[in-house]
């Protein structure tokens, strides 16, 4: 007894061909790839870089001081 397959094979030869054919770099190929490998990233460089510059202002200005 032989498993059915998960795609139909049309659908799968369709998927590897656009995939093959995409001169994107290898982990941009996805539709949701963008949001895992550029958009997260970016948004916690962000936030951190802002995080940074504030705690950096707070010492310079004595802000925030436990007495």
């Amino acid at each position: 007894m032989t498993e059915a397959p998960f795609l139909p094979r049309e659908r799968l030869f369709k998927q590897q061909h656009y995939f093959q054919n995409l001169t994107k770099h290898t982990y941009l190929k996805g539709r949701f790839d963008v949001i895992t490998s550029v958009a997260i990233p970016l948004a916690l460089a962000g936030t951190s870089m802002f995080m940074i510059g504030r705690g950096v202002y707070n010492m310079s200005h004595g802000i925030g001081k436990k007495e």
